[in-house]
C-alpha cells in the first residue's frame, strides 16, 4: 500500500516512510492509494470472528507487505488486550466503552499498535526518532504509556497548561524514561501549531528524525476503525439500522469509522457530536469552514478549533458536500448540556458517563428526534474518574478510582514549562 498526501504537492510513500514522516513534505497530511472492501461474509459471519481476527483483516491492506503477516498478529494481539464492551441503555441507544485499556482512554488502541509498527521498523536502526505529540488531554497519556521504553524512540508531548484534568496530567507527566513532558502556556490549537512548525523547521529536520503520534499519523489513526466493527459485531443481529454517535475533537476517530464504512461496514451514517468547539457543526450548516480560537470546557479532549482529520473526512467522500452531508450529522452542546445529560444518564440508567461520552448521548439524541428508527452507539471514549472533579460534582456520589487511575495519583509530575515555538525548538536542539 502508497500513500499521497493530501495537498498532492509531494511524492506517494510507503507505509513505513508515511509512519517514520508523520506529514509529508509539503505539509499535507498522508492518505492511501486505495481502500479494497472486505467481502459481504465477512460481515455476515463477524460475530464467529475473535476481535484480532477481525482487526487483522481490517488493516492487513494498509500495512502490506511492510509488516509480515505473522509480526501483524503479534502487534494486533499486544495491542488489543482488552475490552470493548457494547452497554444498552434502552431501545435506541447504547454506548460502546473504550476505556479499558492502560490510560483508559480510546487512544490506547491507536498509540500501542504505532507504537509496535514504529519499534519493529526501528529494531534495526540504530538512529534515534524523535515522537512529537501535542495533547489535548488523553492522547499524551496514550502515546506516554504506548511508548515507554521502546527501543530508539524518544517522546515529546506538548499539552496546554491548566486545560488537562489532574488524572490527564499524571498520566503523561510521570513516567520519565524516554518520556518527555513540555507545559505550554497557551491552548491545545498552539500546542498543534507548534508541533506542524517544527515538522517544517528544516534546522529540525536536517538534525533529528521527527514523527507525530497524534491521529495525523496513519498508524495511530487507522487502528481506531477496529471499535466500530467490535461494536457492529455486537449489535448487528439485534438491529438494523446502527448509527455511531462520536465525540469530536480532532475528527480522527469519526474519520476512522468511515474508513470501516469503505470497508464495507454495513453503516450508513455518523454523528459528530461537538461541544462549543464546532467549527464542523456550522460548516454542515453553512458549507463554510471557518476555524477560529479554540474554547476551554469541560470536555477538554474535543476543544479543538481546527481539526485536522477533517480533510480526510472530505477526501473519502470526494469533496462533495451533498455526500458529506448524506453521511454525517453534527450537533454542538455547552458544558450545562453536558452535565444534565451526564446526570440524566446516571438519573434514568445508573451508568456514569465522562464529559465526552455525554456529548456523544446529546448527539443520539438529537439525531433520534428526526430518525427514531435509529439505534445510536455513543462512543464512551475515557473513563469517567478521569474527570473526578466534574463527575462527582454532577452525580453527588463518590466515584471508586480504578487500578490503573491509582497506579499514577501518588507519583510526582515532572514537566518543563516552555512558552514559544523558539523555546521548543532549543529543547529539541539541545
Amino acid at each position: 500500500m502508497n500513500y499521497y498526501s493530501l495537498n498532492k504537492q509531494a511524492p506517494n510513500t510507503s507505509f513505513k516512510d508515511a509512519v517514520i514522516k508523520g506529514l509529508a513534505p509539503d505539509k499535507g497530511l498522508y492518505f492511501p492509494e486505495s481502500i479494497t472492501p472486505l467481502s459481504g461474509d465477512f460481515y455476515k459471519n463477524i460475530d464467529q470472528l475473535s476481535h484480532s481476527e477481525i482487526a487483522f483483516q481490517a488493516i492487513k491492506q494498509f500495512v502490506d507487505p511492510e509488516i509480515p503477516e505473522d509480526v501483524l498478529k503479534t502487534i494486533i494481539e499486544e495491542t488489543l488486550s482488552f475490552k470493548f464492551p457494547v452497554v444498552q441503555l434502552n431501545d435506541n441507544i447504547s454506548t460502546l466503552e473504550l476505556f479499558h485499556g492502560p490510560t483508559m482512554a480510546f487512544k490506547d488502541v491507536g498509540a500501542r499498535f504505532m507504537a509496535r509498527c514504529l519499534g519493529y521498523f526501528n529494531k534495526d536502526n540504530n538512529n534515534e526518532v524523535t515522537v512529537l505529540v501535542a495533547t489535548s488531554g488523553d492522547t499524551g497519556g496514550a502515546v506516554a504509556n504506548g511508548f515507554l521504553g521502546v527501543k530508539g524512540v524518544n517522546v515529546v508531548i506538548l499539552y496546554p497548561s491548566g486545560k488537562v484534568s489532574d488524572i490527564q496530567e499524571k498520566q503523561l507527566t510521570t513516567l520519565g524514561q524516554n518520556i518527555t513532558a513540555l507545559e505550554i502556556n497557551g491552548t491545545f490549537d498552539d500546542c498543534q501549531a507548534m508541533v506542524k512548525r517544527a515538522f517544517l523547521d528544516e534546522t529540525l529536520t536536517s538534525n533529528m528524525q521527527l514523527t507525530s503520534a497524534n491521529s495525523i499519523n496513519v498508524a495511530r489513526w487507522l487502528p481506531q476503525l477496529f471499535y466500530f466493527m467490535f461494536a457492529y459485531k455486537q449489535l448487528h443481529k439485534k438491529f438494523d439500522d446502527i448509527v455511531f454517535s462520536v465525540p469530536s475533537g480532532n475528527f480522527g476517530n469519526v474519520c476512522a469509522g468511515m474508513m470501516a464504512q469503505q470497508l464495507g461496514l454495513p453503516i450508513n451514517h455518523f454523528i459528530a457530536s461537538n461541544n462549543v468547539n464546532n467549527v464542523v457543526t456550522e460548516y454542515l450548516k453553512t458549507q463554510l469552514y471557518t476555524p477560529k480560537p479554540s474554547v476551554q470546557t469541560i470536555s477538554n479532549a474535543m476543544d479543538v478549533g481546527d481539526p485536522s482529520n477533517f480533510i480526510r473526512i472530505q477526501e473519502i467522500y470526494k469533496n462533495k458536500f451533498e455526500t458529506l452531508k448524506d453521511n454525517i450529522s453534527s450537533f454542538s452542546f455547552s458544558d450545562d448540556d453536558t452535565r444534565e445529560a451526564m446526570k440524566e444518564i446516571y438519573t434514568q440508567y445508573n451508568y456514569v458517563t465522562d464529559p465526552h461520552g455525554a456529548v456523544g448521548y446529546l448527539g443520539s439524541k438529537a439525531y433520534l428526534k428526526e430518525n427514531p428508527g435509529a439505534h445510536c452507539v455513543f462512543l464512551e471514549t475515557a473513563h469517567p474518574t478521569k474527570f473526578l472533579d466534574v463527575v462527582e460534582a454532577v452525580i453527588k456520589e463518590e466515584q471508586p478510582l480504578p487500578e490503573q487511575i491509582q497506579s499514577v495519583m501518588g507519583k510526582e509530575k515532572v514537566a518543563i514549562e516552555i512558552s514559544t515555538y523558539d523555546d521548543l525548538k532549543a529543547f529539541l536542539l539541545k
